[in-house]
């Protein structure tokens, strides 16, 4: 196999539209190991990012926040932040799911900016409920921003 065929594979146990795959100028590893990935999540104003997955769940922190509207492939809204209750503080911590094959717009007029430490071990808790924050528990942010 040539390295043109090697490099069109994704890697062994990585979803082909992994975010840092399929979405690379919106998401940069910080840090990765066999149990941990550490992504640097951004998206401006207007900016759509291309379809793609999040295969692990993880804990996200909120550098900055910007309304955002989440569709699957096929365009059909997902979550619209719009319509959220409670919206997350600069500084929370989120837990978020795997996320399915999605793409994501920011619909705000400020920057939505997102450190994922996405956790590869199969023994991830399903559900979180403590934040950094515990004045905003992790329950009243139902809708994660995950790009």
């Amino acid at each position: 196999m040539n390295n043109a065929e090697n490099s069109s594979k994704p890697p062994q146990g990585m979803h082909p539209l992994d975010a840092m795959l399929a979405a690379p100028n919106h998401h940069s590893v910080l840090l990765e190991n066999e149990k941990i990935r550490v992504l640097d999540t951004r998206l401006g104003p207007g900016e759509r990012t291309p379809v793609h997955t999040h295969q692990w769940p993880g804990a996200l922190y909120v550098l900055s926040w910007s309304d955002f509207v989440r569709y699957d492939p096929a365009g059909n809204v997902l979550v619209d932040s719009r319509t959220m209750l409670a919206k997350p503080e600069i500084g929370s911590a989120i837990w978020s799911a795997p996320l399915a094959p999605h793409y994501v717009q920011n619909v705000g007029q400020t920057d939505l900016h997102i450190i994922a430490i996405e956790v590869k071990s199969s023994q991830a808790p399903a559900v979180v409920k403590q934040t950094l924050r515990p004045e905003h528990p992790a329950s009243d942010f139902p809708a994660t921003p995950h790009a």
